[in-house]
């Protein structure tokens, strides 16, 4: 039987894995502040994008977009774990516990509109936002990342923030009226 060559996207992600692990391992530390937990992200954020490869198009967002997701939920499961172990809670560390869960829960919601808004966006002008807006990268470094111009970056960008903005609103607005 003849041998099969690799696929272009097997191709593609040693590549992304070759010019991404450590900048990802790096990026996720800062969340994790761990160096074994942030090794672990990044190999199920790689293992996550190695599975879903056919299916993405912008596949270094998609990783990153992963990592971040697979840190965030960490980072979660962490602050529970630390809440289970301090015992019992007085009334006025009740309330405050309540105050504190209200606020999370609302920074939930909002997390949760911001990432519908911007699963909206296609995927390229998805990938741009996201390198720019939650990477803190300079349009140079995201349009080199994802080969375009800066000139499109900055196009991406300005459309990421008007349908971003456009999307939250009218969720805000039609809340706004259910309650009034």
């Amino acid at each position: 039987m003849p041998t099969t060559s690799p696929s272009p996207h097997t191709d593609l992600f040693t590549k992304l894995f070759t010019e991404s692990r450590q900048a990802l391992h790096r990026y996720i530390l800062r969340f994790v502040g761990s160096s074994e937990t942030a090794k672990e992200i990044v190999q199920e954020a790689f293992l996550r994008t190695y599975r879903e490869r056919d299916s993405v198009t912008t596949l270094r967002a998609f990783l990153f977009s992963t990592a971040r997701n697979l840190a965030a939920n960490e980072y979660r499961h962490r602050r529970t774990v630390e809440r289970g172990t301090e015992g019992d809670l007085g009334d006025s560390d009740v309330k405050l516990e309540c105050e504190s869960l209200e606020a999370g829960l609302i920074r939930d919601e909002r997390n949760r509109l911001i990432q519908q808004a911007i699963n909206r966006l296609p995927p390229q002008c998805r990938a741009a936002f996201t390198l720019r807006m939650f990477y803190g990268c300079s349009y140079k470094e995201v349009a080199d990342r994802l080969g375009i111009s800066a000139k499109t970056v900055e196009k991406h960008i300005a459309r990421g923030l008007r349908e971003t903005h456009g999307f939250l609103t009218k969720r805000y607005e039609i809340n706004g009226h259910d309650h009034g």
